[in-house]
């Protein structure tokens, strides 16, 4: 029985190029989530900013690559609600994040992989 286990269990370099996939994938994931932070953040900074300013007065939003005249209460909104989403796709990120780092420890476990530095 353990001839059937063994012919099962995937090569060396199958097992390298699975290891080094879910790898990139957990890397791209959080540069991702590392954008989308920063992304927040300056949203913050922008909402921050503009809170205490009157309605009325003008301020200017790049949309598409181009710079538009728009008012505060015109952007704030828009803004608060760029920003919500935001936070939910990093949210769902992150999650998706976590599912995919406890697959990469089960599948070193499972084959017993270890990294030399």
């Amino acid at each position: 029985m353990s001839s059937s286990s063994t012919s099962k269990r995937p090569s060396d370099q199958e097992l390298t190029q699975t290891y080094n996939t879910m790898k990139s994938d957990l890397n791209s994931l959080a540069q991702k989530i590392g954008e989308l932070e920063t992304e927040s953040d300056e949203h913050t900074l922008v909402v921050e900013t503009l809170t205490p300013l009157e309605g009325d007065r003008r301020c200017f939003r790049l949309v598409g690559g181009v710079l538009v005249e728009r008012t505060v209460q015109d952007v704030l909104p828009a803004l608060k609600t760029n920003q919500e989403g935001i936070k939910t796709v990093t949210m769902q990120l992150v999650q998706k994040y976590k599912t995919k780092e406890d697959e990469f420890t089960a599948f070193q476990k499972k084959y017993n992989i270890q990294v030399r530095q």
